[in-house]
């Protein structure tokens, strides 16, 4: 992966004739230099898809000016667009219960730096893993989730998530739902790790409907949070072959390593904006 200074465009629209020749003409006539670009167009639904990463120093402006300039161009296509910095890290901000894995591993990613991410709190429904989180020098902020308090619960997480300028939500194998007003608050950002391969054996204990089904693959997936349980839109996928003698143990432990790298992968592919939504599908850059 390259490590220059770049913009990331990434739009969608109706698709015609001349969108990629737009754009590209709009990014060349300014001295652009594209460092890579990828395109789909979806031929049942009619839409077109683009990312194109840009070296920022090969443009004459800064990235509020290519805004401006380029806003014409996404309304002659009717785009829905946007435009990131690689010099702005992204703030995730991380949800989780009692179990540690997919904390551990992203907090582990975030120190060796193969998430170039900030980290500014760990929002929690249980104590549990205050240690771990301090350590690490983040804020930790326990935010109990009683039956008959939810929407208070979930109103001091959003706070929390605002205060600290959250760009990003992580549920990392956080057991409740959240309430359908904080998941309509942040469409496309916040983000799940199911421990099943969607859309089967939604809800809890997945591996337990999974053991008395006697399937042959189990697997996670990584998803946007919509206020439709286990219904948002897929970022990644992956599986693994059990037979009859594995326990429902047995296929918790092999579901936590699928767990933490489908979570890790589809939060990179999020963080690096190569994650399009399309109603309730994606497409994904890789």
């Amino acid at each position: 992966m390259h490590r220059d200074h770049f913009y990331t465009l990434t739009a969608s629209c109706p698709d015609r004739v001349g969108i990629v020749a737009r754009v590209s003409g709009f990014i060349a006539e300014h001295g652009g230099w594209m460092l890579e670009s990828s395109y789909h167009a979806d031929d049942i639904d009619g839409r077109y898809f683009m990312r194109i990463e840009i070296k920022a120093d090969s443009l004459p402006f800064d990235l509020a000016e290519f805004q401006r300039r380029f806003q014409p161009i996404a309304t002659e296509f009717a785009m829905d667009w946007r435009v990131s910095d690689s010099a702005v890290k992204k703030r995730v901000v991380v949800l989780v219960s009692k179990q540690e894995h997919c904390l551990y591993d992203l907090l582990a990613r975030w120190q060796s730096k193969e998430l170039d991410i900030e980290i500014p709190c760990v929002i929690s429904n249980h104590e549990d893993l205050r240690g771990v989180v301090e350590w690490h020098g983040i804020a930790f902020h326990h935010v109990p989730v009683a039956a008959d308090s939810k929407d208070s619960a979930y109103d001091k997480v959003q706070q929390l998530f605002d205060d600290v300028q959250g760009d990003t939500m992580v549920l990392a194998r956080y057991m409740q739902i959240l309430s359908p007003a904080l998941c309509r608050a942040y469409p496309g950002r916040i983000i799940n790790i199911h421990h099943s391969f969607l859309p089967s054996f939604v809800g809890a204990k997945p591996y337990h409907q999974a053991y008395q089904r006697g399937v042959k693959l189990i697997g996670a997936t990584c998803h946007y949070v919509t206020d439709e349980l286990d219904q948002g839109p897929i970022i990644e996928q992956d599986v693994i072959r059990i037979d009859h003698s594995d326990s429902v143990e047995d296929m918790v432990r092999y579901g936590k390593d699928i767990e933490k790298t489908v979570l890790a992968r589809g939060l990179r592919y999020h963080l690096d904006d190569r994650v399009l939504v399309h109603g309730n599908k994606t497409v994904v850059f890789r």
